[in-house]
């Protein structure tokens, strides 16, 4: 009987132990099962997420961030946009592909689709006659389209040390932006520039910046078509060198008169332009004789108090530029004066304007010094004015807009970019003013250039005296702290 227990002992052991390891091991699939279904459920439910929520822009400048103007353009969409990106399977651009689909995720009216030229040879047909390049971008609605070839969504320029092109700036979202609004916009206001006075051109990135605010641009000759046209939004007379001819003014003011907007860049000469001074004399202003030079040397660059840096002033036409550090260049502006005789349905305000330092010099051609001498007329001077005029008709108001600004270098490349683009800034904010948006949809690119870190001499020691002294004598301190502390035990 007793060899019989002795037998069965450790086969009840075995059979507990067995059991033990059974609870055990069913807990612990148990466990597993949940694991496991909770992480298949939190990566559905992260699948479901938009891309903003599950992944961090950690680029140096958000090169995958869309800003607040694009989030009003598509948060007050009614229709929708499909915004396709042509490229071959696999040779996507990573930046390009990342900013798109975070604009799907914006809203539900947007729609982003990849689209294989090799797969679909004609797709692009549908959309544009040339050659679409790959990675271009085309925004589709049921009203119109607009392709964005891939070279416009990079800035570039030539290093001169190594004479090799190098990418300097993405423009994805700014030009992404400007083609929702382009698809979607019910009528897109034209700009008209005059011809035939030897006006100066635009360049292209004036041009650009100007198409990127869905401004169209058209050549316009008053001796041909007789009148300005009626779709005309804006008409903008960049500093011509001839006069118009009576039949020309009498056409700009008929078109003024009733509702019509001018941006007029005046530049020195020494031709007189009687009746273009007459447009201006009409809306109440006049350009006066000579130039104006800043004694300020904050307030001009190069050392050349005849190339200006003025004062923005704070008012609609200029938007939101005053409050954001923003600059223009003036080489050689004129004083824009306001007559006594003006009309008072007139409102005439400054946007640009010189410091109580600067001067103007009534005879250009014989200046002897660029410093301030007897008989030079002191500032402030208004270099750019908005000009309004309201009307009330009998079918409501009528309101004229004009921008007059009294530089005829302003508008060039060459001096946009000694202010890093706040002359187009300038320009593209006074239009869309006068064109009735209600705020610039232009969106600035966002540079890719290699930024540095700056120390100063007096940080770079005092950082050496922190590394090199203080934290090593720190750690020794500290260190014998605790050994004396420890040898006390």
């Amino acid at each position: 009987m007793n060899i019989n227990l002795k037998q069965k002992k450790p086969a009840e052991l075995l059979r507990k132990k067995n059991k033990k390891l059974f609870k055990k091991g069913s807990y612990s699939l148990l466990l597993t099962v949940v694991a496991a279904a909770i992480a298949i459920f939190v990566n559905l439910l992260a699948g479901e997420l938009p891309s903003s929520a599950t992944k961090i822009d950690v680029s140096e400048n958000k090169l995958y961030t869309v800003g607040d103007k694009t989030k009003s353009v598509v948060s007050a969409l009614s229709e929708d946009v499909t915004l396709y990106l042509v490229a071959e399977d696999g040779s996507e651009d990573s930046t390009l592909d990342e900013l798109l689909t975070r604009y799907s995720d914006l809203s539900s009216h947007i729609h982003y689709e990849k689209k294989d030229p090799v797969m679909n040879p004609s797709f692009t047909s549908q959309y544009s006659s040339d050659e679409v390049a790959s990675n271009s971008v085309i925004a589709v609605s049921d009203r119109r389209s607009k392709v964005i070839p891939y070279s416009d969504l990079y800035e570039s320029s030539v290093n001169y040390q190594t004479y090799s092109m190098e990418t300097t700036g993405f423009d994805g979202e700014g030009q992404i932006t400007s083609a929702i609004a382009y698809v979607t916009t019910d009528d897109l206001p034209v700009l008209y520039t005059l011809q035939g006075h030897e006006e100066s051109t635009l360049d292209s990135s004036m041009q650009s910046a100007i198409a990127k605010e869905n401004i169209e641009i058209q050549e316009l000759n008053l001796i041909t078509s007789g009148s300005v046209p009626e779709d005309a939004a804006c008409l903008m007379i960049n500093a011509p060198q001839k006069d118009l001819s009576d039949a020309e003014t009498s056409a700009v003011l008929s078109y003024l008169q009733n509702g019509g907007h001018a941006f007029l860049v005046s530049g020195y000469s020494t031709t007189d332009m009687p009746n273009y001074d007459s447009i201006l004399t009409q809306y109440g202003v006049s350009i006066e004789s000579g130039v104006v030079l800043e004694g300020d040397s904050s307030h001009y660059v190069s050392g050349n108090p005849l190339y200006l840096v003025p004062e923005i002033q704070s008012c609609d036409a200029a938007g939101s530029l005053a409050d954001a550090n923003s600059y223009v260049l003036m080489p050689v502006g004129q004083s824009i004066t306001t007559r006594e005789d003006k009309s008072d349905d007139i409102t005439v305000t400054d946007m640009l304007t010189s410091t109580s330092s600067s001067y103007l010099k009534a005879d250009p051609k014989n200046i002897q010094s660029l410093s301030k001498e007897d008989g030079d007329t002191d500032g402030p001077f208004t270099l750019a004015a908005s000009i309004v005029q309201t009307e009330t008709e009998a079918e409501g108001q009528k309101e004229t807009r004009l921008v007059v600004l009294a530089s005829s270098q302003f508008l060039s490349t060459s001096a946009d970019s000694v202010v890093s683009g706040g002359n187009t800034k300038f320009l593209t904010t006074a239009l869309s003013w006068m064109c009735g948006h209600s705020s610039s949809i232009s969106i600035p690119s966002k540079s890719m250039e290699l930024s540095y870190l700056t120390v100063t001499s007096a940080n770079a020691n005092l950082w050496s005296i922190v590394t090199i002294a203080i934290l090593p004598a720190a750690f020794l301190i500290i260190g014998g702290v605790i050994w004396m502390k420890r040898r006390k035990k």
